[in-house]
């Protein structure tokens, strides 16, 4: 793993460079799944199976392409016991995280003859995107759809695709314990444009969440605007921040949890201790060794790994603050009293027994976060996703004459006469 030293220029140009990892590769497909938006969109059914069969080499049909509940059943009865015992767990710690974000509708009397608010009421209908490549998440099936769930959204739709037409029984299990109210065996930039669009088999909703490869990142991109989306997610990252305190082999473990997603996962180690940095490193070409995955991760590691040694702790704050990473983790002596420097992250995970799997599968936590330096402006997936507001504005003839006359003045400034009107035939009828 290539150590460097900090260099202003040398920083951005890196951090440029893993940000747009995403974005090049969105740019080489984007043709492709305008074509394919645009066709699900205009035919339905007809364009959504024969792009299922051509990608994913799966003949379906109207009777074929939901699943029944019976299907489920039969899916969960292959799972272990104790495999099931760990999902509930999970959902029941997601569920008691994200109890916690709810919100109320609220009106208050601004003043006399005066009163504001906000409605909150949930989305009617979402849209769950589970990937089904590479591996399986039945931990993204819970995340996305367990917030649903509490906002009070009255009905989510599960896409995910099937492998020889048949689903994984744990996302089933997670679909049934999240409570999807119903699930379609489709995938990639063609079940987006589904969900977007409607077709005869698959209701149009009003949101689309959860994460996948960069064909279904451009569509959830291209049909915003048609419905809602959380987020265009790219490949994952994680940054450490070390004060060489840390075990050099666990900082290695965590680098390569995030590597072993894809080959354009990025992970990042800043510490001021060269010793410890040259121990991490070493650490990661042991490990790799012994990785089910690790072509993948080799991979990873040569193009978007390194370990940056910075002066001290206060530009490696700096510096993961600018990158604004996915995942972060403080193995540092004194977690706690780092994070009020903390200013851009999805998600942080302090001190050296809180990796970031704990954030991924058990925590309660979302681990559906902003990716590719959106954590300068955007959050973790949440209930308030899923929720909208709506303002409340009450006015008696009294409170409206108090200032009746400087709201006219301003839409004549403006110079919308109607405006003013609709304020001054009411002033003259309340005199």
């Amino acid at each position: 793993m290539k150590i460097i030293r900090t260099d202003e220029q040398l920083i951005k140009d890196i951090f440029k460079q893993i940000r747009d990892r995403g974005k090049l590769v969105n740019l080489s497909v984007r043709d492709v799944v305008r074509k394919i938006v645009q066709d699900v969109a205009a035919r339905g059914d007809t364009a959504l199976f024969k792009y299922t069969e051509k990608f994913d080499g799966v003949s379906l049909n109207v009777r074929s392409v939901e699943v029944s509940k019976g299907e489920i059943d039969k899916a969960v009865k292959y799972i272990e016991f104790a495999d099931y015992d760990i999902l509930k767990l999970a959902a029941r710690r997601i569920e008691k995280f994200h109890k916690k974000q709810l919100v109320s509708s609220w009106i208050d009397s601004d003043e006399d003859g005066i009163d504001l608010g906000q409605l909150i009421r949930p989305l009617n209908r979402v849209g769950i995107y589970a990937p089904g490549g590479l591996a399986t998440y039945p931990s993204t099936v819970l995340m996305a759809a367990i917030p649903a769930k509490v906002a009070g959204v009255s009905e989510t739709i599960l896409v995910t695709p099937a492998k020889d037409g048949k689903l994984n029984p744990l996302i089933l299990a997670a679909a049934k314990l999240g409570g999807i109210s119903r699930i379609f065996k489709i995938g990639g930039a063609q079940a987006v444009a589904a969900l977007a669009y409607g077709t005869e088999s698959i209701p149009s909703v009003d949101k689309i969440v959860g994460p996948g490869n960069v064909y279904v990142a451009a569509a959830k991109k291209m049909v915003y605007g048609q419905v809602g989306i959380d987020m265009i997610a790219g490949p994952s990252e994680i940054v450490v921040i070390s004060d060489g305190t840390a075990n050099p082999e666990i900082v290695a473990a965590d680098l390569l949890s995030q590597a072993e997603h894809d080959e354009m996962a990025s992970a990042i180690l800043l510490t001021p201790k060269e010793d410890f940095a040259r121990k991490v490193s070493s650490e990661i070409q042991i490990q790799l060794k012994n990785l089910d995955r690790e072509s993948i991760a080799t991979k990873a590691i040569k193009q978007f790994g390194m370990i940056i040694l910075t002066r001290d702790m206060d530009e490696a704050i700096d510096i993961a603050n600018k990158f604004a990473p996915e995942h972060l983790e403080l193995m540092v002596e004194k977690p706690q009293q780092m994070l009020d420097k903390i200013i851009n992250a999805g998600a942080v995970f302090l001190g050296y027994d809180t990796p970031e799997a704990v954030g991924d599968y058990m925590a309660g936590p979302n681990h559906i976060l902003p990716t590719g330096g959106t954590a300068r402006f955007s959050s973790p997936l949440g209930v308030y996703d899923f929720i909208k507001r709506t303002n409340v504005i009450s006015f008696t003839g009294k409170s409206l004459k108090k200032y009746g006359d400087r709201i006219a003045r301003f839409a004549e400034l403006e110079g919308l006469d109607a405006h003013k009107r609709s304020v001054m035939v009411r002033l003259k009828k309340n005199t």
